[in-house]
């Protein structure tokens, strides 16, 4: 993108802007590390690189603020449609529209990070597919591989993508012969066997079932979210206490599923695409035993009656801002 923005759009030498979303999460090279807010990921890896600017997520009208003081020096806006390592976070209906449009009238390259929630994972091909947007960067990864071996790529035109001319960029592994015929043969797989339609009509059916989870304990689940299997159960905090998401997800695994924790108070739940009805019942069922039976002996285990839960605050030590 950076490359793109001092070639084709005339960018002053090493003035190249990245903007991307507060929350963000996009892996563990230098770069990406740099525009973090997580201070685990920052910490010990310093000087963080420059040229990077920050926006929340979902919200278009900063996005357009920040477009408009900066723009002529903005190559790229990266972001993820679902947010995936934050606690799968929900941009608004139509946010994806508006960057695509954003993008387009200050000639910036809207570059989405579809790793977490491409191929099928949302209930689409791609995220960005439920608004009907095509990006002008799609990097992906994970699904790709199918589970057999690691695969990734990044998409783009040949406008932006020949700005790297050969011999410019090389990887030990890129082009990979067997990894390439295994990601054609998982594509293949997600379109014949429809994963994606698949992904869409098993969401709802787990969202369903983990909202009578909900209802059992409303104490408990603060909130349910998500759109085809990519899900998140976010906890309340202050029922939770002493306990928390990752104790949670242990007890889980002792009962067969596997989940993530994530921000201490958020599970997320990714289940194989070709996962059956049965199973998922079967994994809501455990959350239920969980926080029926699991939970109540956790709290008192770890009981200490002068201990309160902590209300001080996280300040990113890149942006300064609290959690």
């Amino acid at each position: 993108a950076r490359k793109w923005g001092y070639e084709k759009k005339k960018i002053p030498k090493d003035e190249a802007i990245i903007v991307s979303c507060c929350g963000c999460f996009h892996g563990r090279t230098l770069g990406v590390i740099s525009m973090s807010c997580d201070n685990e990921a920052t910490r010990g890896f310093g000087p963080l690189l420059p040229g990077h600017v920050k926006v929340d997520f979902g919200d278009e009208v900063a996005l357009e603020k920040i477009f408009k003081e900066k723009g002529d020096r903005i190559a790229g806006f990266l972001f993820e449609p679902i947010q995936g390592e934050a606690g799968v976070i929900i941009p608004p209906d139509g946010y994806l529209k508006a960057i695509r449009d954003l993008c387009t009238k200050y000639n910036i390259l809207m570059v989405a990070d579809e790793i977490q929630t491409g191929l099928a994972r949302t209930g689409r091909m791609l995220a960005c597919d439920w608004e009907e947007i095509r990006p002008d960067v799609v990097i992906l990864g994970k699904a790709l591989g199918g589970g057999v071996v690691p695969v990734s790529a990044v998409l783009a035109d040949k406008d932006v993508m020949l700005c790297i001319q050969p011999g410019e960029h090389g990887s030990t592994f890129g082009g990979n012969p067997m990894a390439s015929a295994v990601a054609v043969a998982s594509l293949e797989v997600i379109k014949d066997e429809k994963l994606a339609e698949r992904s869409d009509q098993m969401g709802q059916e787990l969202r369903h079932q983990l909202i009578k989870v909900q209802q059992q304990f409303p104490n408990v689940i603060k909130e349910v979210r998500g759109k085809g299997l990519f899900n998140a159960v976010e906890l309340n905090s202050k029922a939770l206490f002493p306990v928390s998401a990752y104790d949670i997800c242990i007890k889980l695994k002792e009962r067969g599923i596997l989940a993530k924790p994530t921000h201490d108070t958020i599970i997320r739940l990714t289940p194989p695409l070709c996962i059956s009805l049965e199973e998922l019942q079967g994994g809501s069922k455990a959350l239920q035993d969980v926080l029926e039976l699991d939970l109540p002996k956790m709290q008192m285990q770890n009981a200490k009656p002068e201990t309160l839960p902590s209300t001080a605050s996280h300040v990113c030590d890149r942006c300064g801002r609290n959690s």
